[in-house]
């Protein structure tokens, strides 16, 4: 299995340009897939899932095909962690 390399808040913030509550606001209204926790304090994004949501926007996608897009990403996301072997 690949190395996944995860965005921290500053990180992501840096790479879409958000500011820390439009990051907030934008994952309460599906335009970004809740972070992952890596740690007890940490929660970070999978840096794969941002750029898919990038290249949507600069491909022109809209909110709506953006909040598709997250809800896809996310049922991956679900798939992969319950067909792990932990």
């Amino acid at each position: 299995m690949q190395t996944q390399r995860m965005l921290r808040k500053p990180a992501l913030m840096d790479r879409t340009g958000l500011a820390n509550s439009t990051v907030h606001w934008h994952v309460a209204h599906g335009l970004l897939p809740k972070p992952v926790k890596i740690g007890a304090r940490a929660a970070a994004w999978p840096e794969h899932e941002i750029a898919e949501i990038l290249a949507a926007r600069t491909a022109g996608a809209d909110n709506e095909a953006v909040k598709a897009l997250v809800v896809e990403l996310t049922a991956k996301r679900m798939a992969r962690k319950d067909g792990s072997t932990d």
